[in-house]
């Protein structure tokens, strides 16, 4: 360690501008990849015996209320629940709030990992203006039962013009299997229709929950065929196939992220490959010098090696670690609280593997050096 940590620091200079490089980059790769690998997981996290069926124009057209009882008679399905998007903020506009208008009595059966006591239910089905919140939510804003909560919508207005909605806390929901999913707003579909002034007797999309997972496929499409060729066409999908298009509307993240991973990491392979061989080329008399002493040709090899493996693992854990410090911050964007284990461990392995494509080539150079020649030059 003495050896590799006065090799490292030989040049202080270009060694600092170097670790900041990889450090660099590996931030740029744990928050992308944090990113992309929390849309995965959404998307893992979908359960396969519930469908989502929405206009087949598009997530933003409504569709009947009526169509809820065509859907629950058909065969191989247990229940049906809808929700629609508020789409509100509270106080201001950056505080975006991801509520949704539902009929508590067929949403929470059909959602059984949304955890809420049995009086906290009553009150939400027995209060017109009640609304029961994530515990992350909750947490976020300091809200607790008994608060009277306003709310802006950006979508829905009232008969008089206005969009202020004002809402009662009578619970809060934990979702002890998955707690990103803990910073939802859910309040009485009877209210929202009431009062807003357009629109009304539609929702935003249904949710169908199977009897027989095996049978979605058919499922879905007996929904889409019941409501063919009529004014409101149907576009049905599970779950999973839902949360995927949802992301694909914002751009092909896996694809974008792998791009500009690859070419960050393709001029970091430059730049440090090109870092090493320059400090391997200027300690050719110690190298020899080294060997004089007795070390031996596979040791003069394993230490550049492991010089170049100190300094890229270092820097990457470095990088790493401040974006692991920042992930939170995106907590309300993507809903997940923590940067994923996965991600830290692929950075790492990430970064042995460029100090090993790095450190090969001056490495080898290193061992094959004749002593003589070396101290000659």
């Amino acid at each position: 360690m003495p050896l590799l940590w006065a090799a490292l620091w030989r040049k202080k200079a270009r060694t600092i501008f170097t670790l900041l490089s990889i450090v660099v980059a590996f931030l740029l790769f744990g928050m992308l990849q944090g990113v992309n690998s929390a849309f995965d997981q959404a998307v893992e996290r979908a359960n396969v015996n519930r469908l989502i069926t929405t206009s087949s124009v598009s997530l933003t057209e409504s569709l009947p209320y009526g169509d809820m009882a065509q859907i629950e008679a058909l065969p191989g399905v247990a229940g049906v629940a809808h929700a629609s998007w508020f789409g509100p903020y509270y106080q201001d506009p950056k505080n975006m709030v991801f509520a949704f208008p539902v009929e508590p009595e067929r949403y929470f059966p059909i959602y059984p990992e949304l955890v809420l006591p049995k009086e906290q239910f009553d009150a939400l089905v027995h209060t017109r203006t009640g609304a029961v919140i994530g515990a992350d939510l909750a947490r976020k804003y300091g809200w607790k039962i008994g608060d009277k909560v306003p709310l802006r919508s950006t979508i829905w207005t009232k008969p008089d013009g206005t969009s202020d909605w004002n809402f009662d806390i009578v619970g809060i929901y934990q979702v002890p299997s998955d707690r990103a999913q803990e910073n939802a707003f859910l309040f009485n579909y009877s209210y929202f229709d009431e009062g807003r002034s357009f629109a009304k007797g539609t929702v935003g999309w249904y949710i169908v929950q199977v009897k027989d997972p095996t049978q979605s496929a058919q499922v879905a499409a007996a929904v889409d065929k019941l409501f063919a060729n009529s004014p409101d066409e149907t576009k049905t999908e599970t779950e999973k196939e839902f949360q995927q298009a949802f992301i694909k509307q914002i751009g092909d993240i896996n694809k974008i992220v792998t791009y500009i991973l690859f070419a960050v990491f393709f001029a970091l392979l430059f730049a440090t490959g090109s870092t090493m061989m320059q400090s391997v080329r200027e300690r050719v008399p110690e190298l020899a010098v080294l060997k004089t002493l007795g070390y031996s040709d596979t040791g003069v090899l394993t230490l550049v090696l492991c010089e170049s493996l100190l300094l890229c693992v270092l820097a990457a854990l470095l990088g790493l670690g401040i974006a692991c410090a920042l992930f939170p911050q995106l907590k309300d964007t993507i809903g997940v609280v923590s940067m994923p284990l996965p991600v830290i461990v692929e950075g790492v392995v990430g970064a042995a593997l460029l100090a090993l494509v790095v450190g090969t080539f001056p490495a080898w150079k290193a061992k094959r050096l004749d002593i003589v020649e070396a101290l000659r030059s």
